[in-house]
């Protein structure tokens, strides 16, 4: 790939810009952010996350992304096309300095296929969620988010909690990755499934992840003694779960979080080693899609025989069903969705997860706003629980960030407070706040968010693109629209 940097790229730290304001220098940094090692899964090819999730369409566009934000003004406002920069324009100082969209397809032509034509002609990026939008803070971006996921549902069939109990799932990517650590904060076992080597390696080396092994044995005589211990199994899910199946191991709690929003560059198959796979990939795209269908098949098959067995099984949002269901699992949608079943009631409220980054890079400003935080909010019990937790078990990647669920007016109200803090100098530099995907209104897809809504409005789109418009007309930095993120093209805005 023509222009790509010869070492890693890793944000400025501290106080001094290269850019002509915090304004410009804040999404400046984000992007970096977006592709320190750390940070991103693959940073030479300018992934980010979730299988091909791109922070920019290139290395050349990253660079002229990089000359655009140092040279903008206060009055100006950069337009990126799916991770190209393709015009500056003069706006107004409550305009947005940076404006996104990701991925869009007319819906009829809201395919894998015809988007990976559009992608080797250079016309198009897969956005994800948080890559192309400049906001992924490392797997800590999602881990809140799984912790309350597997809290709820440890309140809703367990009594209270998950103590003892065990958790099975596959994935250990940048959002899958989170699961072991939110199982363990939740006092329960953990047995992730990942075909990827390196991945396990990661996630034992960032802090989320106990132990790997390459037997199914053994990692289940580590599990299974009823202490709150993640283990990585080398494996490939859709020969694991129904193994399991078949031997009658029942996991209290099964989920899943693999690629498989993405049959081809997400998912990968069984049957073949894991580099014999991606060679496939390569040579033969066709057939190694109809495997990943024919694997997701069976990997919901296993999935719903041990939820007949008594394994409270939930979808976790990564379009499984579907690819299974298109490959002949008719009743793979008797797997509930996470939202419906654990999230929505916090939606309800009016409650949702945000994220802050420390742009001096100094681990002290996110302690500080911890603090600032519990002082804000005594009675909030989520948060009394969650930010020391975090404080303990979270090893920041890239630059410090923090996340947490809060309401509406209680965003507004910490924003007030964080600049408080900054005006006052009790941190170095300026905070980036940044809303997350998961919640209210903020993203429509039938499969996840908007998943079972009482009034049959599952598919309807307005409400995200109503939402970054609102931001634009409200002062945001920066603001994205994108497709396909969580879930994978054609299914979601």
């Amino acid at each position: 790939m023509r222009a790509m940097p010869l070492r890693p790229i890793r944000a400025p730290r501290g106080a001094r810009r290269s850019a002509r304001s915090w304004q410009t220098e804040a999404p400046l940094r984000m992007l970096m952010n977006n592709l320190d090692p750390d940070v991103a899964e693959d940073w030479q090819n300018l992934i980010v996350y979730g299988g091909t999730g791109r922070a920019a369409r290139s290395w050349d566009a990253f660079h002229a992304i990089v000359r655009a934000l140092r040279k903008l003004g206060d009055r100006e406002t950069l337009v990126v096309q799916s991770g190209k920069p393709v015009g500056v324009f003069d706006t107004h100082e409550m305009a947005p300095r940076v404006i996104i969209a990701n991925s869009l397809l007319v819906p009829g032509w809201a395919s894998w296929d015809e988007f990976r034509r559009l992608e080797a002609e250079g016309l198009t990026m897969y956005g994800q969620m948080t890559a192309g939008s400049w906001i992924y803070i490392g797997t800590q971006g999602i881990l809140q988010g799984t912790f309350e996921t597997f809290a709820a549902a440890g309140r809703a069939h367990f009594g209270g909690d998950l103590a003892g109990r065990l958790v099975v799932t596959g994935g250990l990517g940048g959002m899958g990755g989170a699961q072991p650590l939110a199982a363990t904060m939740n006092g329960a076992a953990c047995l992730v499934v990942e075909v990827d080597e390196r991945r396990i390696d990661r996630r034992i080396a960032s802090g989320y992840l106990d132990r790997k092994e390459t037997d199914l044995d053994r990692a289940l005589a580590l599990v299974t003694a009823g202490k709150p211990v993640s283990v990585g199994l080398l494996g490939n899910a859709a020969d694991v779960i129904p193994e399991l199946a078949r031997r009658g191991v029942v996991p209290d709690l099964l989920t899943d979080q693999t690629s498989a929003h993405d049959p081809l560059n997400g998912y990968v198959p069984a049957g073949p080693a894991y580099e014999a796979a991606l060679e496939l990939r390569a040579k033969d795209p066709q057939d190694y899609v109809k495997r990943s269908l024919d694997s997701m098949a069976a990997h919901v098959r296993g999935m719903l025989e041990l939820q007949k067995k008594g394994a409270v099984t939930f979808d976790y949002g990564n379009n499984i069903r579907a690819f299974a269901k298109k490959a002949g699992v008719e009743n793979a949608f008797d797997i509930p969705g996470f939202i419906p079943a654990y999230i929505r009631p916090m939606f309800c409220e009016g409650r949702g997860p945000f994220r802050w980054v420390a742009l001096s890079g100094d681990p002290r400003d996110i302690a500080a706003t911890d603090e600032a935080i519990l002082r804000e909010f005594p009675d909030d019990p989520v948060l009394a629980r969650w930010i020391p937790l975090a404080r303990e078990r979270v090893k920041f990647q890239g630059l410090p960030a923090r996340i947490c669920w809060l309401g509406y007016g209680e965003r507004a109200r910490f924003g007030a407070v964080i600049n408080r803090l900054v005006r006052r100098r009790k941190i170095r530099a300026p905070i980036v706040i940044g809303r997350d995907h998961l919640d209210g209104g903020s993203v429509a897809s039938p499969y996840r968010e908007t998943e079972a809504m009482r009034d049959g409005s599952d598919a309807i789109a307005d409400w995200p693109v109503l939402n970054g418009l609102l931001n634009c007309a409200s002062g945001a930095t920066w603001v994205s629209v994108h497709h396909g993120g969580g879930v994978g093209i054609g299914y979601s805005i």
